[in-house]
Order: structure tokens, then sequence, then C-alpha cells
């Protein structure tokens, strides 16, 4: 992203930039001091890993310190959000925070470690977008009624992957099944990209995806695409259906956004926050995730708080329908 950055967002860094030669007049260390760490908490391939490493390039020109992705998988998306939590509050330690970690865990986990609004300073939603049935081409559905009477013929059921256990993905799979009586058994996996590359290789004859990290196989033609949750067709994908127009009144999008652990410094939040508007403020980068099926945030730490604390309480009632629990 070197040297796409618009005369506003230059703007924007540049007043950003103050922040840390004030810090410093006043006694306090200059922030950022050292590379930055952002955990992603999911393996390479998926959708919050590819919006980690857009992300991640236009912070390095903002923040003028190298940026750091960690990826740390397990328990769909709460071993790497712990990691934070546990952190340092100087601003160095940042997550890739998402629906699962912070607006499904709390209810899907009996014992979970952190509190997903307490034990962190949320700084700024990135992007959000639309999830996606897809299935290895090889699958002889075609359609949600050819899945939904395929699964009921097989005493087996029909097996559909997902990025973990709690992921928007798995709630869109429990989803379906309440919806329609489909017979499907969630088959977890430690991140998008390796339950991607099984569904390709048939191992799993289909999964449940974020949009961005399916939008490539798809236009490759290496997975074919079912059904969409958006509530309307995505312009990207124009020949794909939604759940919607084929009889299933579903719904549901996938949030990314950045947060550090509880107690981050006043100015620090701000500084990053400011960061984050810049690179969103891009115009090559807001072309990059429209073209793989997400919408740019354009909320800040008050916002993106309250934001979380109400996708907490609209997932409870969803997990407990569900009769999804996690040790």
């Amino acid at each position: 992203m070197s040297g796409i950055l618009p005369r506003r967002a230059l703007l924007v860094g540049s007043a950003a930039l103050a922040l840390p030669l004030a810090a410093h007049a006043q006694g306090a260390p200059a922030f950022p001091s050292q590379p930055i760490r952002l955990v992603v908490p999911f393996a390479p391939g998926g959708t919050t890993d590819l919006v980690a490493r857009l992300l991640s390039q236009g912070l390095q020109e903002q923040l003028g310190q190298p940026v750091i992705i960690e990826n740390r998988a397990g328990a769909a998306a709460t071993v790497g959000s712990l990691a934070v939590a546990q952190a340092a509050p100087d601003g160095h330690t940042l997550l890739m925070s998402n629906i699962a970690s912070h607006g499904a865990a709390p209810s899907l986990y009996r014992s979970l470690r952190y509190d997903a609004v307490r034990d962190f300073t949320h700084i700024a939603l990135v992007v959000d977008n639309p999830l996606v049935f897809v299935a290895t081409p090889r699958f002889p559905a075609a359609t949600l009624a050819d899945l939904v009477r395929l699964s009921r013929e097989d005493a087996r059921g029909i097996d559909i992957a997902s990025s973990g256990s709690g992921s928007t993905n798995h709630l869109l799979i429990l989803h379906l099944a309440q919806a329609t009586g489909a017979h499907v058994n969630h088959v977890p996996y430690r991140g998008a990209g390796p339950a991607m590359t099984d569904t390709i290789a048939g191992v799993v004859p289909m999964m449940s995806d974020s949009l961005p990290s399916a939008a490539a196989h798809i236009r490759a033609g290496s997975v074919r695409p079912l059904a969409l949750s958006a509530g309307t067709r995505h312009p990207a994908f124009p020949t794909v259906p939604t759940f919607r127009e084929q009889g299933v009144d579903l719904v549901s999008s996938s949030w990314f956004g950045l947060s550090g652990p509880a107690g981050l410094p006043p100015p620090v939040t701000e500084r990053l926050a400011a960061a984050v508007s810049a690179v969103l403020a891009d115009p090559a980068l807001r072309a990059r995730f429209a073209e793989i099926g997400g919408t740019v945030g354009t909320l800040g730490p008050a916002g993106y708080t309250d934001f979380i604390r109400a996708e907490v309480a609209r997932w409870a009632p969803v997990v407990q329908a569900s009769g999804a629990q996690v040790d």
C-alpha cells in the first residue's frame, strides 16, 4: 500500500504522529517505541488473517513501526484473545477481535477466562462481510434444497466444516439445521484456511465460510457456492443466491476489529484509532475489501465497545437455543 494513501489519510496520519511527541514531552514514553504484535486468533488463510494482513500494511506506515502478524489459533479464537487480554497494556500487543471470540464465545464457553468487554480496550471496527456455504465441485448438491434432501437421505447426515466452534460459520450451520431440519454434522477446524483445504480436496463435502476468505476459491472454481447469508445478492458475486431466495430466512455477517488489553492509556487508544481510520480511508484498500465481499467499518473506540456489548447479548439466545456448549 506504499504510496497510495490519499492526501486526507496522510493528514490524519500526520496528526496522529504528533501524539507520541506530545506524550514524550510530558515525560511519558513515546508510542509506539517498538514493533507491534498483531495477534490473529486463527490459523493463516482465513478471513481474520486476510483482514489483519491488509490492515497491517497501512498501520506500519501510519505508526512508523513494523506490525508483526502472529497467528495464535485455538478454541475458536479464545486462546489468542486470552493472550492479548493478559498482555501489558502498552499498545504493542493488539488483537484482531471478531464475532467468534467477542460475540459467541461468552455464551458458548462455560469457563471462558476473559470478559469480552471488560478485559479489552476496543479500538475500531475494521470490516464486516456476509458468510457463504461452499461445496467441493464433486458434491451433488447445487442448492440448499438439494443439501437438505441429501442430508435426510443419508443416515449419517452431511458433514459441514467451519473455522471453529463458536464462529459465525458454526452458528450459521446451527441456524440452517434449526430452520430446515437438515441432518448436518459440524466439523470444526482451527481456522478457515485448513477447512477450505479439506473442502477443496473433498475430505469434507462443504463448509460455511466468510466471503472474503472464500472469494478467490469461488472465482477459481475450486469450490461451488450454494448460498450467501446477506439480505441481497452481493455485487461482486451476482450469481450466488442468498439463503432468503432459497426459502431459508437467514441473514448473518462476520465482523473483525482491532482491540488491545484493558487499560490502554487514552492517548495510545486515540493514536491507534486515528491510524486505523487513516488506513481505512485509503480508496485502494476500500476497493480491495469490496472486491472480496467486505464492508469497511466506521466505529471508533466508544462505538466499537458498544457494538461488542450488543453482539454478546444478540448471540446469547442463539447459542442457548442450539444447546451448543464447550467446556
